[in-house]
């Protein structure tokens, strides 16, 4: 069983609206081992909705378009599917019973185009909105379409997911006689072409059913492996195997083999070790605290940022030396160190990192270059903090990135090793 994904609505294509319904969707199918071969934007044209349609539904079991079932009159989806499939509408009471219960909530009159919203397509299964007013709709296409399915959602990405995740995933899990297994391989410090290197001889010898995708993105790579076949246990094993082989060549570049950030997975590692951060920033501006802190619960182990850009405050906030700011710049590992250090006393916490560069555009020399990151790890009774300095290539805001990723990067290595 395979599927497509239609996605209506002009906003898509104008670049004024992400398609993350599509991400989701194609997600959620995987999990029951339906790979999705195609995804398409659609305009809000009949004709142009029919062509399309019918197009997949050739290739593809399962069809599923998002967008197009609202009041107004660029939503279109329901009537190209009446001239696709030369079927008529009748209105569904509980999608109407729906429909007028929330008319009545928000204080609103019945009027002919919310009515409109619970009329479904003849012969079509009802999906039922729990989050919305426009019902959905699970359509067998009949022998034209080798009696492939078309479900028709709403665009709205809460009601589209509610539809998913109640009623379109139970219909076709139980109709899936396959099985497909991702597995994410998250990396930090390689690059896409040496970590391509290092596995040769796996891609070389991927068992028949499994992929391996590169992912690459603004601060590094990551990996995915996909299993697919008739035979769970086969996968699964197939699947462990592969990604096994990635561990043994690439360890020291993975953080982790499941869906968790490098932020999360230092959480975890403070966490359990029940240590405590503080953050001294410069030119990353806040941003390493803000991932630090983008993790639920946090609050644990995160105790304090100090965003210091100037040299005045890094001297009056965290007592950074004027006589080193003066011999070695505000960018040199000894004022990183500085820093570091300065921060750890200020908080009270067991671990401090700090971040000194140049971003750009300006700012640069021939010693110190756009680009360069000047780090440091302090911990608690340590005698001295570690530094590091990089050099990295891009613009402002990819270097605060690349520079954040940097700080993670060290920390997270430094915290494993420090479990070894």
């Amino acid at each position: 069983m395979r599927a497509e994904i239609v996605s209506v609505g002009d906003e898509l294509l104008k670049g004024q609206r992400v398609n993350t319904n599509a991400a989701f969707i194609s997600t959620a199918l995987s999990g029951i081992g339906v790979p999705v071969g195609r995804v398409i934007a659609c305009a809000d044209l009949e004709d142009e909705m029919v062509s399309v349609m019918a197009e997949s539904l050739q290739r593809a079991d399962i069809v599923l378009v998002t967008g197009g079932l609202g009041p107004t009159r660029d939503d279109r989806t329901k009537q190209a599917v009446q001239k696709l499939l030369g079927r008529g509408t009748g209105l569904n009471q509980k999608a109407f019973d729906n429909l007028a219960e929330r008319v009545k909530k928000h204080g609103l009159e019945m009027s002919s185009s919310l009515r409109e919203q619970a009329m479904v397509i003849e012969g079509s299964e009802v999906i039922a909105n729990t989050r919305g007013s426009a019902a959905g709709m699970i359509i067998e296409c009949g022998e034209r379409f080798h009696h492939h399915s078309l479900v028709l959602m709403p665009g709205v990405p809460s009601e589209m997911r509610a539809m998913m995740e109640l009623t379109v995933i139970p219909h076709f899990a139980a109709l899936s006689g396959s099985c497909l297994r991702h597995t994410p391989i998250k990396t930090v410090g390689i690059g896409e072409s040496r970590l391509a290197e290092l596995l040769v001889d796996v891609e070389d010898r991927l068992p028949v059913g499994t992929t391996l995708a590169y992912l690459p993105h603004a601060a590094g790579v990551n990996l995915m492996i996909s299993t697919f076949g008739l035979e769970r246990e086969k996968v699964e094993s197939d699947n462990r195997t592969v990604v096994q082989a990635i561990v043994e060549r690439a360890d020291t570049f993975i953080y982790a083999t499941r869906e968790v950030t490098l932020e999360e997975t230092i959480g975890e590692m403070l966490f359990e070790r029940g240590m405590t951060i503080a953050t001294a920033e410069s030119c990353t501006g806040g941003l390493v605290a803000s991932r630090l802190t983008d993790v639920p619960g946090s609050s644990a182990y995160f105790l304090q940022g100090f965003v210091v850009y100037s040299n005045e405050a890094k001297h009056n906030t965290i007592g950074v030396p004027e006589e080193t700011l003066i011999t070695f710049g505000a960018v040199s590992e000894e004022v990183a160190r500085a820093m570091a250090t300065g921060t750890l006393e200020k908080s009270g916490a067991d671990i401090a990192v700090s971040t000194t560069g140049i971003a750009g555009p300006a700012g640069g020399s021939a010693e110190k270059p756009v680009g360069t990151l000047c780090l440091a790890i302090a911990l608690k009774g340590a005698p001295y903090a570690i530094s590091s300095t990089f050099v990295m290539a891009g613009d402002r805001e990819q270097n605060k990135l690349r520079f954040s990723e940097a700080v993670l990067r060290e920390l997270w290595q430094w915290l494993r090793g420090s479990a070894a």
